[in-house]
């Protein structure tokens, strides 16, 4: 059945304001109310697109993980690409400050948003890590990575990056997130059997430190 422009739209219009509250008011005290309100639909309509406030959120993340994954996609099926630059533009994809409304992406970062964090990072990783240990296969092949573990490794290594390099999870000063940095490029140098300066620029235009 094909779906109607109006459709999308109205969709989208409830996932904008429920991101904009979610991020401000915090989403356990958010309620579909709220929602109602913000957008100016009455509830049988929101029932009509949602059954419920967690889907909401959980459709909200998933628009955002799609923007990484689109991006993280288009870099490793590029054919001029390494597989080690490959990898460096996948982890730089994650970066969707700029397409993701600010007050959303704030409040993920806030203690009573845990449960939006905790989907977001669970999701992040369900789904770029397999393009990542598909690029390192792909290495492994040409005989440029060494990895006996990929696809756990991938995993590992960005559940880590994301949590650790993430102040609203740890607050520390700008020196120790560096350094904290700097052991996440040797640990993903370690996991690839690779020693390449490409991967030092990770610090410098993901993270900003």
């Amino acid at each position: 059945m094909k779906v109607s422009k109006e459709y999308h739209e109205r969709r989208n219009e409830i996932l904008d304001a429920a991101g904009r509250l979610f991020g401000v008011k915090g989403y356990s005290k958010c309620t579909v109310n709220d929602i109602l309100g913000a957008v100016g639909i009455a509830k049988g309509t929101f029932y009509y697109y949602f059954k419920s406030k967690e889907e909401v959120l959980d459709a909200i993340i998933d628009r955002v993980t799609e923007i990484v994954v689109v991006r993280a996609k288009e870099a490793a099926s590029h054919p001029e690409l390494s597989p080690v630059m490959k990898v460096l533009n996948i982890i730089l994809s994650m970066r969707v400050k700029n397409e993701v409304d600010n007050d959303f992406m704030e409040g993920l970062h806030k203690p009573e948003n845990a449960l939006m964090h905790q989907k977001s990072l669970s999701l992040m990783v369900t789904r770029v890590a397999p393009i990542l240990a598909k690029v390192v296969d792909e290495g492994i092949s040409q005989g440029i990575f060494k990895s006996d573990f990929p696809a756990q490794y991938m995993r590992i290594f960005l559940t880590a990056s994301i949590t650790l390099l993430d102040d609203g999870i740890f607050q520390v000063k700008p020196e120790e997130q560096q350094m904290t940095l700097r052991a996440l490029v040797a640990l993903l140098e370690k996991m690839l059997g690779v020693e390449d300066e490409a991967l030092c620029s990770v610090g410098n235009q993901y993270w900003g430190v």
